[in-house]
């Protein structure tokens, strides 16, 4: 049984003060909690309602026989420790894995880098798009969006727990790739035409800020600029939804391993 203590600190987790002093964030939903149970991270705890455990027995046996801890709470303790208008009845307390320094032996021939993109939503759904299209390693500068923000997570769907995700990431940090052979292609509506753009055998590709765009450090380091030909009236694309575009072209041309 659930103490009234441990549920308050459980709902605390969704305040990003409490996740950076505990180490540890919360996910809903069972396909996210079956993708992180799947995935490298440490599950401390499963909490799932009386009508979960019933209408899933099959999936609960198998949490039992792989020893997860499990523990069954009402239903009116599930608005406690979610931020959906509609809890989904299950949530896992998982451990955030300590940040790792980039192993340049290791790296793909295509990275993507994220400069200071604020939108929770924007992050977790360019996360899907490049596990869509076989990008596996991510870096993420230090004022993007928290990782393990709610919100990212579920725009994610999952597919946080797919790739190597590197945060608080300096420019600094990566300027020696160049030395390895990267390019660093910058999306910014004032670049080439993707459609015509040549491809480096290694790159990283960096996606900016919604409104600012790129900064000027990031300019003054980028050896080419791209951008997707605009035909309407519009002023902009939505970050999220230019990534996918680019990504689509971009991943046509080159091989991902």
């Amino acid at each position: 049984m659930i103490s009234k203590t441990e549920l308050k600190y459980f709902s605390s987790l969704l305040k990003k003060k409490f996740r950076d002093e505990g180490k540890k964030f919360i996910i809903e939903g069972k396909k996210i909690v079956e993708e992180a149970l799947n995935s490298k991270y440490f599950c401390e705890i499963i909490l799932v309602s009386n009508d979960f455990y019933e209408q899933n027995s099959d999936f609960i046996k198998i949490l039992i026989k792989k020893k997860y801890g499990i523990e069954i709470i009402r239903n009116q303790d599930f608005k406690k420790i979610s931020e959906t208008v509609t809890p989904q009845e299950i949530v896992a307390v998982l451990r955030q894995h300590k940040d790792e320094k980039l192993n340049e032996k290791n790296l793909n021939p295509f990275i993507i880098y994220l400069e200071n993109i604020s939108d929770p939503g924007n992050l977790g759904t360019i996360i899907r798009t490049c596990d869509w299209f076989g990008i596996d390693t991510l870096l993420l500068s230090e004022n993007t969006a928290e990782l393990y923000n709610p919100k990212v997570i579920r725009s994610s769907m999952g597919s946080i727990f797919h790739l190597n995700i590197f945060r608080d990431i300096k420019l600094s940090e990566i300027e020696k790739l160049k030395s390895k052979g990267y390019k660093f292609i910058c999306s910014d509506l004032d670049g080439m035409d993707i459609y015509s753009f040549h491809l480096p055998k290694k790159l990283i590709l960096f996606f900016c800020n919604e409104s600012y765009g790129p900064s000027p450090e990031l300019l003054s380091m980028s050896d080419e600029k791209i951008t997707i030909p605009r035909k309407g009236k519009a002023e902009s694309l939505n970050v999220a939804s230019a990534s996918a575009i680019i990504l689509s072209e971009l991943t046509r041309k080159i091989p991902i391993t």
